[in-house]
């Protein structure tokens, strides 16, 4: 079906990534190809020649095809030039131009199923997708009302075929009525529904609202609607001090705090949870950033806060910098735990594939480090260095994360066998629990936003008892041998085959078979021979066998010339 074939081809060729330049480029060679099959070409390389798919044509479903993938095509360049227009404002007419082509398009597809040719269901499918394209249109030239009716009915239509059709098809359908009704609740705001403004924020909170477009949009809308709300807040108050608020920026993130820590808490799985917290620090950043560059601007204030720190008080624009960085520290503490706690049911669970790595105690020790952090971070925080209340309460968290570290510090000993490390390490784990339970006594709800120390006792406790049985079987497991046998010998195992010894460290990964590099050993030489006798040796006179020759010169040479020697 139409839906089908363009989820699918969504889905591999960009947008599952949100790549719209990629997913045309695969519209564009698809219609090429389509169009060299079909010898359906308009015209050649030196002239163009329009044609157009007729209902004559429709004995071949691929011309229904080539009609979707002009509207895909046009539809995806508008995608891709809004996100462009963000930077370049002017790219936006060029976006309402190609999104009015792509329901054009639209609008043709919806003619030729008109055909008895057509069954029903393609024909319903494309009175939705050219619905869904006009919306967009209207939508963007913010024709609520129009843009709502065309949303409404292409809702409709997806609901029927998703009741009408097999799950595994209505899941798609399902899918798009998704994705629709974020839009659908913006027109009717826009329009003048004030309670859509709630649903659109659990959109956005919980499921990312409808993506692309949309979710620009809603992150608009959501920033206005708490402009307007932080117009009324002018202070906050906070471990008994109230704090005058005056940056707009600061007011907003405040009055949606409480919104984003109730999407948190109503979040559906880890991967969400972990996506709002993200977003809840990104926006805590921002706002510090903008209240750091308030007190840098403004240095008078800066010297009254100096004098006011000396005095014991700090000043009210630095008492608001602390409480926006505790909010901070805070969020990473609880977003860390919120990750321990996941990798820790999954430390539970048996690994179904042992060759790929699963989670260890490792992962969750760093995970303690960067709270440890944070918390020492949070005891200095200015204007609370003479809070002792808060600095005890502090402390007491401090204790309950250290025992938690220290019992996964424990737990990575036991996976390679250092009993003796790990049980004292046990044992620091249920000094600090008996710290905190001694000192939570004195702070009322101080364990109330911690996780249960009685439960990490009696954890402690069981594995103690596994320990020591896992101690006592890994002697059990290696059979006693005479002494004499067990004595460590660093002889290679070629020297000694004649004789037993245990060596554990044959098994191992470095066994000693054999002695590399080998010893040097004496090999027989080329021998040298020297003649001493030679110079001792008396030879016979030779004189007599060597020739003798006549005495020449000057003198003999002149009278062989002259013929007198002759």
């Amino acid at each position: 079906t139409r839906a089908i074939v363009v989820k699918d081809s969504q889905q591999q060729h960009g947008l599952r990534h949100g790549d719209y330049q990629r997913y045309r480029g695969y519209c564009s060679r698809r219609l090429r190809r389509l169009r060299k099959t079909l010898g359906f070409r308009m015209g050649n390389r030196h002239k163009f020649t329009g044609k157009k798919v007729t209902v004559e044509m429709l004995t071949d479903h691929r011309y229904l095809l080539l009609v979707v993938m002009e509207a895909e095509r046009a539809w995806s360049y508008a995608m891709q030039l809004k996100q462009e227009a963000n930077t370049e404002p002017r790219k936006r007419f060029h976006l309402l131009a190609r999104l009015r082509k792509a329901a054009k398009h639209g609008e043709q597809l919806e003619r030729l199923c008109e055909s008895p040719r057509v069954d029903a269901k393609t024909k319903l499918e494309a009175q939705a997708y050219t619905a869904y394209l006009t919306g967009m249109v209207q939508f963007e030239l913010q024709e609520w009302k129009s843009a709502m009716e065309a949303f409404n009915k292409c809702k409709t239509i997806y609901e029927k075929l998703a009741s009408a059709f097999t799950e595994e098809q209505a899941v798609l359908y399902r899918q798009r009525v998704e994705e629709i009704s974020p839009n659908i609740r913006y027109c009717a705001y826009n329009i003048g529904d004030q309670n859509a403004i709630n649903d659109l924020m659990q959109m956005r909170l919980s499921a990312g609202g409808g993506g692309g477009m949309m979710a620009e949009k809603l992150e608009a809308l959501i920033t206005q609607t708490r402009a307007k709300q932080a117009a009324t807040m002018s202070e906050v108050e906070w471990r008994g001090r109230t704090v005058p608020v005056k940056i707009d920026k600061a007011r907003i993130f405040l009055l949606g705090l409480a919104d984003n820590e109730a999407a948190i808490a109503q979040a559906a799985d880890e991967e969400t949870k972990e996506r709002l917290y993200e977003t809840l620090l990104a926006e805590c950043r921002d706002t510090i950033q903008a209240v750091r560059e308030e007190l840098r601007a403004d240095g008078k204030q800066r010297e009254r806060a100096v004098d006011s720190t000396e005095s014991g008080k700090v000043s009210n624009v630095q008492y608001l910098h602390s409480y926006l960085t505790y909010i901070k520290l805070w969020t990473v503490v609880r977003r860390n735990e919120s990750m321990a706690h996941a990798l820790q049911a999954k430390l539970k669970e048996p690994q179904p594939d042992e060759n790929k790595r699963g989670p260890r105690p490792q992962d969750l020790i760093r995970l303690y480090d960067i709270i440890l952090q944070s918390l020492a971070e949070l005891s200095t925080l200015h204007g609370l260095e003479e809070d002792h209340t808060f600095q005890k309460e502090v402390a007491l968290k401090t204790l309950v994360y250290k025992a938690y570290r220290c019992f996964f510090i424990a737990q990575s000993y036991v996976l390679v066998k250092k009993w003796s490390e790990a049980l004292v390490l046990y044992e620091r784990v249920l000094k600090y629990a008996r710290e905190v339970q001694s000192k939570a006594k004195h702070l009322n709800n101080s364990l109330k936003d911690l996780p249960d120390v009685q439960e990490l006792i009696a954890e402690v406790n069981a594995e103690k008892y596994s320990l020591q049985a896992a101690a006592i079987l890994d002697k059990e497991d290696v059979p006693e041998a005479p002494v004499q046998q067990q004595v460590k010998d660093n002889t290679p195992l070629s020297e000694r085959l004649d004789t037993f010894h245990l060596d554990p460290s044959l098994l191992g990964k470095q066994p000693n078979l054999v002695q590399f590099p080998p010893d040097f050993q004496p090999i027989p030489c080329k021998p040298l021979f020297f003649d001493l006798a030679l110079n001792h040796v008396a030879f016979p006179p030779l004189d007599d066998k060597v020739e003798q020759k006549g005495k020449g010169g000057l003198t003999g040479y002149i009278k062989g010339i002259f013929g007198f020697g002759s």
